[in-house]
């Protein structure tokens, strides 16, 4: 049977979502071998195709151009979803870019929504998202873009949010915050592709339909997150839209894609 690499993130929405996938409990075309990687080396190692099936964040999705398509299931966009910055003080956006900011990462989405919503902005520091949280804390930046479980946590750090940059999208557009989506290599041939969305539409389906199934296997991967913490974040970031981009889904992709050039 043929083998596929199928690149994506450790965090609890992607382990519920890919669980039943990965573990052969859904109708699969091929063998899914599973990398678990932090999204911004998932984008790094696209520009190369290195991983057959891959997670990208949607702010990468210029940069790397042809090399992949998009599947229709298993994206992370929604509403309330963006990412965060936060700061140790309270401070407007404006104040807050003529700083320096760490980020998760230059092509990330969290990353081109900052740029859109605050084009001065100054000094950026990238480092691995579960680290700025606390290099904020330390005073290491003056404030930090931060996804994934940071946005339940930060509170926790003595940290308050400057601003959502995903209620700033909804606000100047109407559509949901596309963070990111599934794509394929584009040298796959076109039926491997159509079993391999329906597979992931239907992982997606059974964690649904078994939400403790994956249980073992989120916990196995979310560190020293807590059980509310990746409940929380299993039900942010999984949704209707991870079954169906959707047309409005669509809408959103190829809006952020198209409003800023590759980085």
């Amino acid at each position: 049977m043929r083998e596929l690499t199928f690149g994506h993130s450790p965090c609890p929405n992607d382990t519920f979502a890919f669980h039943a996938l990965t573990h052969g409990l859904v109708e699969t075309p091929c063998r899914i071998t599973p990398v678990l990687l932090d999204i911004e080396e998932l984008n790094r190692r696209a520009h190369t195709g290195e991983f057959d099936v891959t997670k990208l964040s949607v702010g990468a999705f210029a940069g790397v151009g042809v090399r992949y398509r998009l599947l229709r299931s298993g994206a992370a966009l929604g509403h309330g979803v963006g990412p965060l910055v936060v700061a140790r003080t309270s401070m407007s956006l404006a104040d807050a870019a003529r700083g320096r900011i760490a980020i998760p990462g230059r092509e990330t989405t969290a990353f081109r929504l900052l740029r859109l919503a605050a084009p001065e902005l100054g000094d950026v520091a990238e480092m691995r998202y579960d680290r700025i949280l606390d290099a904020v804390a330390r005073g290491d930046v003056d404030a930090g873009l931060i996804i994934h479980e940071s946005r339940f946590t930060y509170a926790d750090h003595g940290l308050t949010k400057v601003v959502d940059l995903g209620d700033w999208w909804e606000d100047k557009t109407h559509l949901p915050v596309p963070l990111a989506g599934i794509c394929v290599r584009s040298d796959i041939d076109a039926g491997t592709v159509a079993a391999l969305e329906r597979a992931i539409r239907a992982s997606v389906q059974y964690a649904f339909d078994h939400p403790e199934a994956s249980r073992a296997y989120v916990r196995a991967h979310a560190q020293e997150m807590s059980d509310a913490v990746c409940d929380e974040h299993i039900a942010l970031y999984v949704n209707a839209h991870s079954l169906d981009v959707g047309d409005d889904g669509l809408r959103a992709i190829e809006r952020l894609v198209a409003v800023l050039p590759s980085i």
